[in-house]
């Protein structure tokens, strides 16, 4: 069963319930009002007309007395000597009964009224009624009979009946309306969120639910629409992590290529292109390892060893990694650092973070420039800053840290780089709950990272 079929019931049984809760209020009044009311009204009626007697003979001014009243009062009042001719007066048949059975003689006789109900098929509806003793207290002169033939649902409510129907009618509507828009406002929206899924599923990411209420399912539609989103942007990151590893792959396998090529046809240079196609081998190994960690550290699957670290020596032991480099490019290191200085990380990615700004520093540098390097503490955080003269404009500073993007491609690769160093620097330092930014001045390249010393053991 559908979820708009079970509403439907729901809303269906709730007016059937409130049909016969409407129903149900009519028959009580009717039954537990109406006739006590009338029950109460005859026992009152017949012992003030069997009052009228006081003592001696029933008389013929007693008798007119009652018939008067019989005439005046909407009741129906007979009076009998005797008991045989009040049932000669009502020969009618009580739910199959006489008026008066031989049970009921005995009480009668004894100064004791009765009341007495059921339906008489000569009226055609429902009679209440009492036999009430005309006496003295010690002498039974007479009877009395007072009945009324009751008044169906119909009469007794004659006057409320079109107010009801009126009212019904119009509960009727406003239900009808109400049911109409809450299928309106509820089903829509799910069956638009129903077509957005099979959308959503068979690939179409650009696809937007329209938001236009701020209930549940207003806020499904928003988390749906963010969803959809965050899928066109991995897909868009997909697309492109593909070109670029295309094009990162395909150059170097070019290049082992046509060396391979050239090796085959002539011994000439042997060395040298042998050399250059275990440099692009060692390329694309170096491309692979980096990209499969960055991977690991975008998916938060990296691992963190977190221990007390001097700091200081393992930036001072990484930068004398690229001493010789330095010094080839006639490159002055200045170095600002905190001796004094303890952090709880991971010693292997600390130094990994080292590694790669000082790398990127001195890599990129003019020859006969300066690199500035300073690592001190700054209240719960180790701020790390290095700083290299650089050529690279706002727009290129403001795209560092994207998979693959190397300002310039042709000069990387005579330095060998792949552009995945400050994509690493930047999951590195976000796993370490730290901050990374980059000066988007075009006098210089500046990276400031903040990371704190206390960091939490995994």
């Amino acid at each position: 069963m559908t979820f708009s079929r079970k509403i439907f019931l729901l809303l269906t049984g709730s007016i059937g319930v409130t049909l016969l809760a409407a129903f149900i209020f009519l028959h009580f009044t009717y039954r537990d009002l109406y006739l006590t009311t009338v029950r109460e009204s005859v026992e009152s009626q017949g012992q003030r007309t069997a009052a009228h007697y006081h003592s001696g003979e029933l008389t013929e001014e007693i008798i007119e007395k009652i018939h008067w009243y019989n005439v005046v009062s909407e009741y129906e009042v007979l009076v009998a000597d005797d008991l045989n001719e009040l049932n000669l007066l009502f020969p009618y048949e009580i739910d199959g009964e006489m008026l008066v059975e031989e049970s009921d003689r005995e009480s009668l006789l004894g100064g004791q009224s009765m009341m007495k109900e059921g339906y008489v098929s000569h009226y055609g509806r429902e009679v209440i009624g009492g036999v009430y003793p005309i006496t003295d207290g010690t002498a039974t002169a007479g009877y009395v009979y007072i009945f009324v033939p009751l008044e169906g649902l119909s009469q007794v409510f004659g006057s409320s009946i079109p107010l009801l129907i009126g009212a019904g009618v119009l509960f009727f509507i406003v239900l009808s309306m109400l049911v109409s828009r809450i299928r309106h406002s509820l089903f829509k929206p799910l069956a638009s969120i129903e077509s957005f899924s099979k959308s959503v599923s068979d690939g179409q990411y650009t696809r937007r639910l329209k938001v236009k209420q701020r209930d549940e399912i207003g806020q499904v539609s928003a988390a749906l629409n963010q969803m959809s989103e965050a899928l066109q942007h991995q897909e868009e990151r997909k697309k492109e992590f593909l070109a670029d590893i295309m094009h990162e792959v395909r150059t170097p396998l070019t290049y082992i290529q046509g060396y391979t090529e050239r090796l085959k046809k002539s011994d000439q240079d042997k060395e040298l292109i042998l050399s250059t196609i275990e440099s692009e081998v060692q390329r694309m190994n170096t491309l692979l390892s980096e990209l499969v960690d960055l991977n690991r550290l975008e998916e938060g699957y990296a691992e963190f060893n977190r221990q007390p670290i001097a700091v200081a020596d393992l930036l001072y032991d990484t930068s004398q990694l690229f001493s010789l480099a330095a010094k080839e490019k006639t490159l002055t290191v200045e170095a600002d650092v905190d001796e004094e200085l303890i952090v709880v990380q991971d010693e292997k990615r600390l130094q990994q973070i080292f590694y790669n700004l000082i790398e990127n520093a001195v890599k990129y540098a003019p020859a006969e420039s300066t690199v500035r390097i300073s690592l001190m503490e700054e209240g719960a955080h180790m701020l790390l800053t290095v700083i290299n003269d650089s050529t690279l404009t706002t727009a290129e500073k403001e795209r560092l840290g994207e998979r693959f993007y190397r300002a310039d491609r042709d000069r990387n690769r005579e330095t060998g780089g792949t552009g995945l160093g400050l994509a690493i620097v930047k999951q590195l330092v976000r796993l370490m709950n730290g901050d990374l930014t980059i000066d988007t001045e075009p006098s210089a390249f500046k990276i400031d990272i903040s990371i704190p010393k206390e960091g939490q053991s995994e």
